[in-house]
């Protein structure tokens, strides 16, 4: 594509200028407000002493705010891909809105139960969580196809001025994450696999997991494919950039590939969290 072209491609009309910026401001406001609650969040787990599951009350909603943030900050860097009719339209707007609306109220859910002193996750125990805890699933499920809906909108409405690679890494990073995410994280929260929580064997205590992630070292974890599926939102548009730049003719092969192998470490670690073996055995 030429110079005019690619200036053509990322053109938008003086018309179209504010609908089409409207799903970055929305992203940019959910970013933003991740990152406003990142440093209250980190001085309460600094001077709370109260632990929950044997780590301090606030580590969820710190966790929780550091993933949120980066999640924002990847769809940001990917709306560029898209064109600008694809960027103006209704399901990227509307679904994008719905999504950042979700992570709101499910942040909110789990900072209040962390000052609370009580779990947000795998907890019926009032009739207010009872009824909570379904719902802030539908959450997470709207958030997720709110990425979904973003990598076809690229796999289809993407723009022919940046790399194959990129585009198609892109794509199926945020398609295969939505996806294994609803998997993995279905089969977790129905309590069909493990049980109620996340632990299959092993100490169910935060207190002896792996250092930062918080991991079983005892026994099988479901939180370890769900970081495998949720990061390939990530993982498979920084291999499609690689791609582009050290094989640019064979991109789209190249990430094919390494969407294959992210796939298979996901399945081989959602098998060993179901056979009571912890990633990382301490």
């Amino acid at each position: 594509m030429s110079q005019a072209q690619a200036h053509s491609a990322s053109f938008v009309p003086a018309g179209r200028a504010p609908v089409a910026q409207q799903a970055r401001r929305t992203a940019l406001a959910g970013l933003s407000v991740m990152l406003a609650l990142l440093a209250p969040t980190l001085l309460a787990w600094m001077v709370d002493e109260r632990t929950l599951i044997g780590v301090s009350v606030w580590d969820k909603p710190l966790k929780f705010e550091l993933s949120f943030s980066v999640h924002f900050a990847t769809l940001l860097a990917l709306l560029p891909l898209l064109a600008v009719p694809a960027r103006s339209g209704r399901a990227l707007r509307w679904s994008m809105m719905a999504a950042t609306l979700a992570v709101m109220a499910e942040i909110a859910w789990i900072v209040a139960q962390a000052g609370r002193g009580r779990a947000s996750h795998f907890n019926n125990s009032t009739q207010l969580e009872a009824i909570l805890y379904p719902i802030m699933g539908l959450g997470a499920v709207t958030i997720v196809i709110g990425a979904f809906v973003m990598g076809l909108l690229i796999l289809r409405r993407g723009r022919d001025d940046f790399g194959r690679g990129l585009r198609f890494g892109a794509a199926a990073g945020l398609v295969i994450g939505s996806v294994a995410t609803l998997v993995v994280a279905g089969l977790m929260s129905s309590g069909k696999v493990s049980g109620p929580g996340h632990w299959i064997g092993g100490v169910h205590s935060d207190a002896t997991g792996l250092p930062v992630f918080g991991w079983s070292t005892t026994g099988g974890d479901l939180r370890v494919p769900h970081f495998f599926a949720t990061h390939s939102m990530q993982a498979l548009p920084i291999a499609g950039w690689l791609a582009d730049r050290i094989a640019p003719r064979r991109a789209v092969w190249l990430v094919g590939a390494a969407a294959a192998g992210w796939l298979a470490l996901i399945a081989a670690t959602f098998v060993e969290a179901l056979m009571g073996l912890p990633l990382v055995a301490v």
